[in-house]
């Protein structure tokens, strides 16, 4: 089972604003991001090993949201690292996930399952319940 991240999607105030932000990202070439150092577990992520490859899952008001596939780990500039993702979000189910900084893994049988074709993020509790809820402990 491959090994996922979880990241904050900062600045995105909606699953909306982040997937118009990749897109345009996307129109511009290659859709990556940038980390200080390379995970130590990136080939169970995005390595030869990986059986369907990890994804990097968005968190936006402390719930997970939506997942980018992640393709592969590269060099960036200033000897940083390069986590290249997909632009296209793929839909996940609600999952409150409390902020952090940077990355952090997720194991694949704590991933939320995708939102089958037609569905919209919407079907699911709101983001925003969801939040509430889980800071009220009740999640």
């Amino acid at each position: 089972m491959p090994l996922h991240l979880t990241k904050v999607a900062f600045g995105a105030t909606s699953l909306d604003h982040l997937a118009e932000r990749l897109r345009q990202r996307g129109a511009e070439g290659p859709v990556f991001l940038t980390t200080r150092y390379l995970p130590k577990r990136h080939e169970e992520i995005a390595g030869p090993g990986a059986e369907a490859g990890g994804s990097l899952f968005w968190i936006i008001k402390h719930t997970l949201v939506a997942r980018s596939p992640i393709l592969r780990f590269g060099e960036a500039e200033g000897g940083r690292v390069a986590i290249h993702i997909d632009p296209e979000l793929v839909l996940t189910e609600g999952r409150p996930k409390r902020a952090h900084q940077g990355w952090r893994y997720l194991e694949a049988t704590d991933a939320p399952a995708d939102l089958g074709e037609g569905a919209v993020a919407g079907d699911a509790i709101p983001a925003a319940l969801l939040g509430k809820l889980s800071a009220l402990g009740l999640l």
